[in-house]
């Protein structure tokens, strides 16, 4: 068997408000949660409980999410403005 070679780059990734995505998710998750816990008999009755752990899963996972991408948010901040006084040192 061949190995697989790329015939391209790959492309830049893709940037946006990954912070704000990653929030809104998380509080999409929690809302799920909320909601279906009055329901939680019904869903134990018919064998859907999972659903109910499903979605505080997503929202504690979102938790972690937040703090990731915040602290790699703020990591190419501080590497973007190391890079700008690296390339004009007399900005200081």
């Amino acid at each position: 068997m061949a190995k697989w070679t790329p015939k391209h780059e790959a492309p830049e990734p893709l940037e946006g408000p990954i912070v704000a995505t990653i929030t809104g998710g998380t509080i999409l998750w929690f809302v799920l949660f909320l909601v279906q816990i009055p329901f939680y008999n019904w869903f134990d009755d018919h064998g859907h409980l999972w659903w109910v752990w499903t979605c505080l899963a997503g929202a504690g996972l979102g938790l972690i999410g937040i703090w990731y991408v915040r602290g790699r948010d703020a990591a190419l901040k501080r590497a973007a403005a190391a890079a700008e006084t690296a390339a004009d040192p007399q900005a200081e």
